[in-house]
């Protein structure tokens, strides 16, 4: 199908691909990001334990921050470019290239999953298929952290690299406790110059 999930995260992977050099001169480094972002991940990371991954890690820059917090973490994005990029300019670190809908990792393996801005291209219907793998890969009491754009409808807005999606943090947040998490906390941050950024806190609920 044209419009099928696995079209659209080619279209995706292509699009980063194209401009990955680009994205990493203007994003790839620490000193890109927000400190408020910086002091939630690193509190976010301090509740961690055992092994940790970076879903869309982009040139790597998050996995090597989660692994200065003392983390055993990794990485996988779906762009080769961005995956390339991070082995070389951090070659003790481990990164794969891939998506997140079949992680090669097992049931209740991990203690937590970072997803910066990683699902902000996922269509609306498609968005249950990766958190529930992130439910499935994270053990009960583990972490999960969600970074997005976020706005007061579920709605598309145009992304520099493709089609990317707003949710409101209440919505966000009702699909991670479907999905077999409970809700810690929910951040917003709004400025001048840029879209409204949220964040979403969570743990993996117990099997019961």
């Amino acid at each position: 199908m044209e419009n099928s999930s696995a079209t659209r995260r080619d279209v995706v992977r292509k699009s980063y691909s194209a401009r990955s050099q680009e994205y990493a001169d203007l994003f790839g480094s620490m000193d890109s990001t927000h400190v408020s972002d910086r002091d939630l991940v690193t509190s976010w990371a301090a509740t961690l334990t055992g092994p940790v991954l970076d879903a869309g890690c982009g040139p790597g820059q998050w996995t090597d921050f989660l692994a200065q917090s003392g983390l055993d973490v990794c990485g996988i994005d779906l762009v080769p470019e961005f995956v390339e990029r991070a082995r070389t300019r951090y070659p003790d670190l481990s990164f794969e290239v891939g998506g997140f809908e079949a992680l090669d990792a097992k049931t209740n393996s991990l203690g937590g999953v970072l997803s910066w801005y990683s699902l902000i291209h996922h269509h609306p219907q498609d968005i249950e298929a990766p958190l529930a793998e992130f439910a499935r890969v994270i053990r009960p009491g583990g972490g999960l952290l969600v970074g997005f754009f976020e706005g007061a409808a579920v709605e598309p807005f145009d992304h520099a690299a493709t089609t990317g999606y707003r949710w409101p943090v209440t919505e966000l947040a009702e699909v991670l406790v479907t999905a077999g998490f409970d809700v810690i906390e929910t951040h917003t941050r709004t400025g001048s110059g840029y879209r409204p950024h949220g964040a979403i806190t969570a743990s993996r609920r117990g099997v019961e």
